[in-house]
């Protein structure tokens, strides 16, 4: 599936998985609330330190997937054991973000995009708490990709970017 596929599923997927290197040399996975401000340009919060920061510092290459509409399924036709689903994959540069007005941005698309209804309580959960949230900026390095296994009203799969 084409980038803009790709990146929708990105936008409402409940959590992306970011793939880290750890400063050892070995992969480190884990889901994260992502949210973005443009396509190339997303951002998650965690704590001042720790081994997510570590990995970035050793090595700040990363990999992002996300899965949306996994559901298991028997194929209409064949009676196969499957999932239908819709994923994407990206990859990027993670950074921390020293700028405050760029981590209260940062922090604004999170907020809004996981807690629409509170946005009034945002200006005052960042004066608690910024000093004490890190943010990070991932930079997309080439458009994501996208996959899915869909079956149509027919019990036909659905192939390479045919849309119902």
């Amino acid at each position: 599936m084409d980038s803009a596929w790709a990146l929708d599923v990105m936008r409402k997927a409940p959590y992306i998985t970011v793939s880290f290197i750890n400063k050892e040399g070995k992969a480190y996975g884990v889901p994260l609330s992502l949210a973005c401000t443009d396509d190339n340009t997303w951002y998650f919060h965690c704590a001042t330190e720790g081994e997510k920061l570590d990995a970035i510092a050793a090595n700040p290459q990363v990999c992002l997937s996300a899965v949306s509409r996994c559901m298991p399924t028997v194929g209409p036709k064949d009676g196969s054991f499957t999932l239908q689903y819709k994923s994407a994959i990206a990859f990027g540069i993670a950074e921390l973000v020293t700028d405050d007005s760029e981590k209260i941005e940062g922090l604004r698309a999170i907020s809004e995009r996981f807690l629409p209804g509170h946005m009034d309580a945002f200006d005052d959960a960042v004066r608690r708490s910024l000093s004490r949230t890190a943010v990070v900026r991932i930079t997309l390095s080439a458009p994501p990709t996208g996959k899915r296994k869909q079956y149509d009203k027919n019990g036909d799969e659905m192939k390479f970017g045919r849309m119902e």
